[in-house]
């Protein structure tokens, strides 16, 4: 299952993801491995980039992940999430 969204804070939003911290898709299907982000200075552009990537289809999806991220790694592995 992949999961497209757009967060103005990255860490943080992987660390909510992996202690499951809100009810709903991501916690339902488990969705706890970043495999590929994309980085805009601009929130607009990130909200348009998030719409065109779930309107494509799950052959596009996984290609881009394949291009950055081959083995599909969980790219947030070894970050230090620290929110006290």
């Amino acid at each position: 299952m992949l999961y497209i969204g757009v967060t103005s804070d990255l860490i943080k939003r992987v660390y909510q993801h992996k202690i499951k911290a809100y009810k709903g898709f991501t916690e339902k299907y488990n969705c706890d491995k970043l495999v590929y982000f994309e980085v805009f200075s601009n929130i607009n552009e990130a909200i348009l980039r998030g719409k065109q990537l779930k309107k494509g289809n799950r052959k596009r999806k996984n290609d881009l992940v394949n291009q950055m991220n081959p083995e599909w790694k969980d790219l947030s592995e070894g970050w230090v999430f620290d929110f006290t």
